[in-house]
């Protein structure tokens, strides 16, 4: 896609902010070259953590801003994770739409025209990202993976309050998982890995896993 090349072009090299997560918001990127002017291709910049209103967050955004016609279905994708299932369903949105998937942030200046960095797609995000229809990791961008795991809050009487507990999914999900990374074409063995992996650490994918696996290129 030529879109997608002109915007590999416009990447830098630059660390992932390590900045506490957000929730994940939606804009505009204006792909301001050429003298295009008003009649400038757009694409979406995803930014922050993947919540449980996500998904929907994200059609209503599309729906919102496709009206001007300039907005191409390309997804800049950072975020440092978030929740599974919403992960899945915004994968499946990507889908449906055809949305192509960078890994990739706007530069930090805010503003509409086209300057971007790396970007980082950890934990959940990853299956937010098999839903692109064509997944794009550049060299300088990271993908990170480990076991998926959520929290309670339940009342301990030997401590006489509440205490947060971890849970470990018991394999249910793992089957649900496996299946949807079949489906978007993503080996199985990606999300095995990640079961694999402690949830206190990240593994994290190099060139050959993110082929191997059929997760995306790292360029056109």
């Amino acid at each position: 896609m030529k879109l997608i090349k002109t915007v590999l072009l416009a990447l830098s090299v630059a660390a992932a902010s390590s900045a506490r997560a957000e929730e994940m918001s939606f804009r505009v990127i204006d792909m301001n070259s050429g003298g295009c002017g008003a009649n400038c291709p757009q694409v979406i910049a995803a930014q922050g953590e993947i919540g449980e209103a996500t998904p929907d967050a994200f059609l209503a955004f599309v729906r919102e801003n496709a009206r001007g016609g300039n907005l191409h279905g390309i997804v800049l994708l950072d975020s440092p994770g978030g929740k599974v299932v919403a992960s899945m369903e915004l994968g499946q949105a990507f889908r449906k739409l055809g949305m192509a998937v960078l890994v990739a942030r706007p530069a930090a200046d805010r503003s509409r025209t086209m300057a971007l960095v790396s970007g980082r797609c950890y934990s959940a995000c990853v299956y937010a990202l098999m839903g692109g229809r064509k997944r794009v990791i550049p060299a300088q961008s990271s993908v990170g993976v480990h076991r998926m795991f959520n929290y309670s809050t339940n009342f301990d009487m030997a401590e006489g309050g509440f205490v947060r507990e971890r849970n470990l999914d018991d394999g249910g999900m793992l089957q649900t998982l496996s299946r949807y990374a079949a489906m978007m074409g993503v080996s199985t063995e990606l999300v095995k890995l990640a079961e694999r992996t402690s949830p206190d650490r990240l593994y994290m994918l190099t060139g050959a896993d993110i082929a191997r696996w059929r997760l995306g290129a790292r360029k056109l």
